[in-house]
């Protein structure tokens, strides 16, 4: 069964934190396989809950780009070094590829050896040497073992085309010979007491039980083949092992994690038929061409909390979304096919988890429930958020006894967990929950922390104000603004980009300026950005 990521957004909070492993639990039981995953890192008063409840924090996911591991490639196509060049070439011209990646008994990578490097060594080749295995040769020549001591036969060949008394005077055998002869037994008794390697008996001529005892006593290989001579010494250079042609020097290969995009664009480049696919370890996985890139595997993906692209996973274009559940605004990311998509007006995440755990029936333990009355309690700032519903308070207090905690006593113990911003810099602080969106064209960023210690950034304020001015005019942000909401208050300080002071005025009161307390606003989602998107309407 196919691996499903869930995940929330790029900047994790605890509703999208909490809501992807509430899901993932809720989809393996109902019969999926899922696994939790985060796309950026985790902030404090996640780690709070995740602690508290004892639930181990998701690995992180870097993409869902698609990988060459991800495609349908032929994950055969390889050859044994110890393949003869006939073999290989017969595996070629049967598979239709003109090279192939060459491995070892343990399948690592060793090269490659196409039909040209095959050509090469047959028409200038040195012929005249031969390095092969034993049952090669016997393929080759469809021959019979007569005798083997040896699996490698390695020597100078010798073809025995004289007549015998000019052949055993003039001719040197010793033990790097390999020679091939017909029934012309006194060259064969000759070669066998010089000890030669291997004798190669053509026309399928029988040799006599004296002289097999004798070979077997000086340990001479034969074999004997029904071709005959002329066919045999034309043929055996055939038997070669192709390790002995193999290019290893400039040869363009792939790792199985590398994305399918790089692929397409070396290959167009190189203009390539096929390139041999390795994993981590330098094993073979196979031979790649371009086809096969219409043949894939998306990562498949379920979405929670957020539902456009700009805020989910690099790739996510190249994925198969299965699933969204969400509670903002409908947003860009559409999909081929239908899907599950769950949207609720309310003002958690985990507020419609809650409901899909009561409509399929599914238990929610103790650990799960914690985990999920944390990311309400967290977005709707303990009901103070506008974003609030009924349904949320009392998703809460039902969570809260399958919990056993106080969620107003385990709430501020969150909330003062999460704004602890020692060891943070200005910049880490500002990105800690910031989202960003397109309107009619122009780059809009919201940046929010929540916290139960405002004195922690006002007294800094300076320092925020230079730094979003230089973030908005190093990446071309017409509007980039900071809130520092207080929890205790319920209102927010705001601070922005000076260029947007005017279209900030008309959307917050004629009278703002930076640092300027707002109050009752605490939800980006409600008070902020819709206000920042109407503005743009007048």
């Amino acid at each position: 069964m196919d691996k499903i990521f869930v995940f929330g957004h790029k900047k994790p909070d605890t509703d999208s934190v909490t809501a992807a492993i509430s899901l993932s639990y809720l989809k393996n039981k109902l019969g999926l396989n899922t696994v939790p995953v985060v796309l950026g890192d985790i902030n404090n008063e996640t780690n709070f809950a995740l602690e508290y409840f004892k639930v181990d924090a998701p690995n992180y996911l870097n993409d869902v780009k698609l990988q060459i591991k991800d495609l349908n490639f032929n994950r055969t196509n390889f050859i044994s070094k110890t393949a003869s060049l006939l073999e290989t070439f017969t595996y070629m011209n049967e598979n239709m590829v003109s090279n192939l990646p060459v491995v070892d008994n343990e399948f690592n990578f060793l090269g490659t050896a196409s039909m040209k490097d095959i050509a090469r060594d047959m028409i200038s080749g040195d012929q005249e040497n031969l390095k092969a295995y034993y049952g090669n040769i016997i393929e080759v020549l469809k021959g019979e073992a007569i005798l083997k001591f040896d699996d490698l036969i390695e020597g100078n060949i010798l073809v025995a085309s004289y007549k015998s008394s000019t052949f055993i005077e003039r001719v040197e055998l010793d033990n790097n010979s390999i020679v091939i002869v017909g029934d012309r037994y006194s060259i064969i008794n000759h070669a066998i007491e010089k000890k030669v390697k291997l004798i190669v008996i053509t026309g399928n001529s029988k040799i006599d039980e004296e002289l097999i005892k004798l070979a077997e006593k000086n340990k001479v290989n034969i074999i004997r083949t029904k071709m005959y001579t002329f066919p045999t010494a034309k043929t055996i250079s055939l038997s070669k092992n192709i390790d002995g042609i193999v290019q290893k020097d400039n040869i363009i290969c792939f790792d199985e994690t590398d994305d399918v995009q790089d692929f397409i664009d070396v290959a167009n480049k190189t203009k390539f038929s096929n390139f041999p696919v390795v994993d981590k370890n330098g094993k073979c996985l196979g031979l790649l061409k371009l086809a096969d890139t219409a043949d894939k595997n998306k990562k498949k993906v379920i979405l929670v909390d957020h539902n456009e692209y700009e805020q989910s996973v690099d790739g996510l274009e190249e994925a198969e979304i299965v699933e969204i559940v969400d509670h903002h605004k409908i947003g860009s990311i559409g999909t081929s096919t239908p899907i599950n998509f769950r949207n609720m007006p309310v003002g958690s995440t985990n507020t419609i988890l809650y409901m899909l755990y009561k409509e399929n029936n599914v238990e929610i333990p103790s650990n799960i429930a914690g985990l999920m009355m944390s990311g309400i309690i967290s977005d709707t700032l303990l009901f103070a958020s506008p974003t609030t519903t009924e349904i949320d308070k009392q998703t809460v207090k039902e969570l809260a006894e399958i919990a056993n905690v106080d969620y107003n006593k385990y709430g501020m113990e969150m909330f003062k967990a999460g704004s602890s911003l020692k060891g943070k810099s200005e910049e880490e602080i500002f990105y800690t929950d910031f989202k960003n969106f397109t309107v009619e064209g122009k780059k809009v960023g919201v940046s929010q922390i929540s916290t139960v210690s405002v004195s922690d950034i006002t007294e800094n304020e300076e320092n925020y104000k230079k730094l979003i001015n230089e973030i908005a005019e190093n990446n071309n942000y017409y509007i980039l603004a900071l809130f520092v909401t207080d929890i205790l208050t319920n209102g927010s300080y705001i601070y922005y980009n000076d260029s947007a002071h005017e279209v900030l005025d008309n959307c917050f009161g004629s009278d703002l300026k930076q640092g300027k307390y707002l109050d009752g606003v605490v939800s980006r989602k409600k008070q902020v950005i819709p206000v920042i998107m109407d503005s743009f309407e007048k």
